[in-house]
């Protein structure tokens, strides 16, 4: 049995506006127990326009949640219009940065150096990068999964020391599972997070492998949460439409109590 705390994040992607966010957040707060929080860690990841507001809620009510954002850039200041750096999000006290979102891969052009210099930037002030990585249908039906995860992974986490590999976090999104519905079963999730935690422990080193935490994302909801959390690679959920329900998200917080 695995020590690592799973995570379990809501990324609101662009959802919520801020008095949305707050009554989102009042109904987590009553639904989570302080029992939940001891054994699971949950993570809300707003729009860049929410997060203050979150902070707010989250501080002033003492919610154990901890405070996300979907994105930020790699430099610490300049001229790059719409950009939010990393220093700005460590302000809002923001714990997680999703990096290397699947959306801002196929929408926006992202490459796997812009990735791997934001995983650094989070690093470097202060926060946890979820490096996300997975694969499209094309991709997948043509056996082309493993070469696909690895090589995201690999770009991703090649600068960093194994200690700090070992506190992020990689979230395994196949693309064809995201927003469509469908999800990989809990096998094939369980086999493609192993291969992770190998090619980590290839480059990392076994201590670096056996304490990253590891989600799937991908439709997950309460439904099928507790299938894919029973899996011995599998150390949380990177969840995307069912964490704008409170009270879904909440379940699938609770997958344990299913």
């Amino acid at each position: 049995m695995s020590d690592r705390k799973p995570l379990i994040s809501g990324n609101w992607k662009m959802n919520l506006n801020h008095y949305e966010a707050t009554a989102t957040l009042d109904k987590l707060r009553y639904l989570l127990t302080k029992d939940d929080y001891e054994v699971v860690e949950v993570s809300v990841h707003p729009p860049f326009t929410d997060i203050r507001t979150v902070q707010t809620f989250i501080e002033s009510e003492k919610v154990q949640i901890a405070i996300g954002a979907q994105n930020c850039h790699w430099e610490s200041k300049g001229a790059f219009t719409g950009e939010v750096a990393p220093g700005m999000l460590a302000k809002l006290n923001v714990v997680y940065v999703i990096v290397g979102h699947s959306e801002r891969r196929e929408i926006f052009g992202e490459t796997d150096v812009e990735v791997a210099r934001k995983v650094g930037a989070i690093f470097e002030n202060g926060m946890i990068p979820i490096l996300c990585c997975g694969e499209t249908l094309e991709e997948r039906e043509g056996e082309a999964t493993h070469g696909k995860v690895t090589g995201q992974v690999h770009a991703g986490i090649n600068a960093l020391k194994p200690e700090q590999v070992a506190t992020m976090v990689i979230a395994y999104e196949p693309i064809w599972a995201i927003g469509t519905g469908l999800t990989a079963s809990a096998e094939d999730a369980q086999q493609v997070c192993a291969w992770i935690r190998a090619k980590v422990a290839e480059m990392k080193g076994p201590d670096a492998a056996a304490a990253v935490r590891i989600q799937y994302g991908g439709s997950v909801k309460a439904a099928n949460a507790a299938e894919l959390m029973a899996q011995p690679d599998i150390d949380g959920a990177l969840v995307g439409g069912a964490a704008l329900d409170a009270e879904e998200f909440a379940r699938i917080v609770q997958y344990r109590l299913s």
